[in-house]
């Protein structure tokens, strides 16, 4: 949980001006002060704590998380975070339909590793100098487009948005298809669009580092402990698996005259059930 005074000094609760405001904002706004509206901070840390909480479980789960951020000041922070804790994200143009039209965006990812391929498997060799290079462009355009979202193989279980005024589209689409948001949402947003909007100045580089770095740290943590119940998990199994090692070798070493005394005493018993039964059962034309 961040502390009020490292969210005041990160300029966190500077707001739009008043008259750019949304009036569904209010709940939100702690007061006007020269024309600008200022962000209730206690508000803020308590969205920022359900949000990181949230995200933490979903991670934890070891689904997806995709953070849209293509805004001159985000993108660089976004990209630079997030491909630590090795999830998707969008810092350059949103290709219109990526969520809803998921499919034809995973054949476009595809077309990178084909290009790949052929660098490889010796197609190029046959191709003139000015079919190269055009692949290669198309290759280079690929990549900062959707380079970032190579291992996204399926819909993400969540957005994270930096301005959801300026990335409406992709929060359109997340709610189409009935995929949480999780958004820094500054005065001049309708917070009623998303799920969990944390109150925020999303414009200042500091604000927008201070808040994703938190809401990345809590996926890390989720992230952490699914490692170590997956560890846990496989040491149990071993651990299990070891024991009937060691049953198998106990049963094995035997004294073999006990293993046989075992089965004459078997045979007994059966051979004594066969002489008590009626003569019918045993040959029913003897009657």
């Amino acid at each position: 949980m961040k502390s009020f005074n490292e969210l005041l000094d990160a300029g966190v609760h500077f707001g739009h001006l008043k008259r750019k405001w949304n009036p569904n904002m209010a709940p939100y706004i702690f007061m006007e002060k020269n024309g600008i509206h200022i962000i209730d901070l206690q508000k803020t840390a308590d969205k920022l704590d359900e949000a990181s909480a949230a995200l933490k479980q979903i991670a934890k789960s070891g689904r997806k998380i995709l953070f849209v951020a293509t805004k001159k000041q985000a993108k660089d922070i976004v990209s630079e975070r997030v491909q630590k804790i090795n999830m998707p994200y969008v810092t350059e143009r949103w290709p219109g339909g990526m969520l809803t039209n998921f499919p034809t965006i995973r054949k476009a990812v595809k077309k990178m590793t084909t290009i790949d391929n052929m660098a490889t498997d010796g197609t190029f060799k046959v191709l003139s100098k000015r079919e190269k290079l055009q692949i290669m462009r198309q290759r280079a355009k690929l990549e900062k487009n959707l380079g970032s979202i190579v291992d996204l193989t399926r819909l993400p279980a969540a957005l994270f948005v930096v301005d959801i005024t300026k990335e409406y589209i992709a929060v359109r689409e997340a709610s189409r298809l009935n995929i949480p948001v999780f958004a820094m949402v500054d005065t001049n947003s309708d917070p009623r669009i998303i799920e969990f909007p944390i109150p925020s100045n999303d414009d200042a580089s500091k604000s927008i580092s201070l808040i994703v770095n938190e809401v990345c740290d809590a996926i890390e943590e989720g992230l952490g402990e699914r490692r170590m119940e997956k560890e846990k998990e496989a040491a149990g199994k071993e651990k299990e698996a070891q024991k009937k090692v060691e049953e198998a070798e106990g049963l094995a070493t035997k004294e073999p005259e006990a293993v046989l005394e075992k089965i004459k005493e078997v045979s007994a018993v059966r051979k004594a059930k066969e002489a008590a039964a009626p003569v019918a059962e045993k040959d029913p034309e003897k009657k």
